[in-house]
């Protein structure tokens, strides 16, 4: 083993200095700002859209301080959740500020993740080699879904308590294990004090512990292969004499300037939300929601919170009807593959295989609606896990990919922003329908990305980063 080596400083070296260096004689601290940020070269072309992986860090650490004295007053049982919840907004100090700072935050968190994962859908930030930075960051999306349906039902109301319990049920439509899985997650038979105590122990102490491994594993995996740019060129294949890339620059202190700037004006909007639109006009925060629990009367409209609804509308447009277009749809899909694709027999004879099984299960008498619903709504969240194998394009970024490419991304976003509101509004016959061709498109965008992905003319990307100085 080595010995032990001591920096040493002059005698007159700052109090703080000495200190530092007492510290990195023990702990990597000053090596691991250095790599992490101090002396981490980033391209030097970053725009706005890449201020939300910084602020997606901010709304963590804020969800966490709130989360934490939230606890403090929370107390969860099923006959003292509401109470709690009230005697925090009506009794203690500045308690409701905390609790719509949290509430607020969660809608926040939602909103910066969308937007960094359609930066990552532009700039083509999940390609090789970033794959593992995308599935990483995709885990962290799953654990913030799972973060926020255990913390729904905390404060016991209405919807809290209705919406748990639509989404538990849904675990039963999976057959021969649905019923007893749904049980088990539940803890009771119907939603009660066993759910919110298992609900409370996921929501603040598991999945906030899974969540900051996965945020630490996404940034070192990033720093390690570096960060994409919206040229979509890998700025390590041009080093300088000093051994760090020439279009790329310190993130300290240029980005850190960008990041406090975006940050400023994020916590701008977010204080007008919060001291003046905190309900957002029920979308936050559900009237219903201000109700104490009633198992005995239902709400005439369940609906999840706004950041879950495109996939919910997926689950709901799954009619028995509509059931004959996917197995239109999936028949004609695999006859492409069969056709178009260049994969091996092996590969192409499994995928007829398992949606022969499908397309069997979806006939009548066989697997009922909910069941593929459920599947549907699953597959609309794992098939974003896909992205850097399905994506063939000869470019990363939309810069330099056909225009009508464009065309195809806006398709996809309105497919997705007409899913999340119809998932907000009431099921009848004309809603379910313009779901259902949501659906179709939303899925299409993903599937048959291989093939338009690598179609049309591509325009030729530079040898450097366009950079304008400002």
């Amino acid at each position: 083993m080595a010995a032990f080596k001591e920096t040493k400083l002059p005698a007159d070296a700052p109090a703080l200095q000495k200190g530092l260096a007492w510290v990195d004689d023990r702990f990597p601290l000053t090596k691991l700002w250095n790599d992490q940020w101090g002396k981490y070269y980033a391209p030097k072309n970053f725009n706005m859209w890449y201020i939300f992986g910084s602020l997606a860090m901010l709304v963590l650490v804020l969800q966490i301080v709130t989360g934490i004295f939230l606890t403090m007053h929370y107390k969860p049982d099923a006959t003292l959740a509401f109470g709690s919840v009230e005697y925090i907004m009506r009794e203690v100090p500045w308690g409701w500020l905390v609790r719509y700072m949290h509430s607020t935050g969660a809608s926040a968190f939602f909103i910066i993740v969308y937007l960094h994962m359609t930066r990552g859908l532009l700039y083509g930030s999940y390609r090789k080699p970033r794959e593992l930075v995308w599935l990483f960051g995709f885990a962290i999306f799953l654990c913030l879904m799972a973060e926020a349906f255990f913390g729904y039902l905390l404060p016991w109301g209405q919807m809290s308590y209705w919406g748990a319990q639509v989404i538990v049920n849904l675990f039963g439509a999976i057959p021969v294990i649905g019923p007893d899985l749904s049980l088990w997650i539940r803890g009771d038979y119907v939603v009660s004090d066993a759910t919110l105590n298992r609900f409370f122990a996921f929501h603040v102490i598991a999945i906030p512990l899974v969540l900051l491994g996965l945020v630490a594993a996404h940034l070192i995996a990033l720093h390690e292969v570096g960060s994409l740019n919206p040229d979509g060129i890998e700025v390590k294949e041009n080093l300088g004499p000093d051994g760090h890339p020439v279009d790329a620059i310190p993130s300290h202190p240029y980005y850190s300037v960008h990041d406090m700037f975006g940050a400023s004006i994020f916590l701008l909007i977010f204080s007008i939300v919060v001291f003046w639109a905190p309900e957002m006009g029920g979308y936050f925060l559900e009237y219903n929601n201000f109700l104490p629990a009633d198992p005995m009367k239902t709400p005439p409209h369940i609906a999840p919170t706004w950041y879950f609804t495109p996939f919910y509308s997926v689950l709901r447009a799954t009619t028995s009807d509509f059931l004959w277009v996917v197995i239109v749809g999936l028949a004609a899909y695999v006859t492409f593959i069969w056709l178009k694709s260049q994969l091996s027999f092996k590969v192409k004879a499994a995928i007829a295989g398992v949606s022969l099984l499908a397309i069997i299960g979806m006939l009548p008498g066989m697997l009922d609606a909910k069941f593929w619903g459920v599947v549907l709504f699953g597959s609309s969240v794992v098939i974003l896990a896909g992205l850097p194998w399905l994506d063939h394009s000869k470019v990363k970024s939309i810069r330099y990919r056909p225009d009508w490419h464009k065309y195809v991304y806006l398709v996809f976003f309105l497919s997705f922003l007409t899913l999340g509101y119809l998932g907000t509004q009431l099921p009848t016959p004309t809603a379910t329908i313009m779901a259902q061709v949501a659906t179709l498109l939303y899925f299409s965008f993903f599937l048959l990305m291989p093939w338009w992905s690598a179609a049309g003319t591509f325009k030729q990307v530079p040898a450097r980063v366009n950079y304008h100085p400002h």
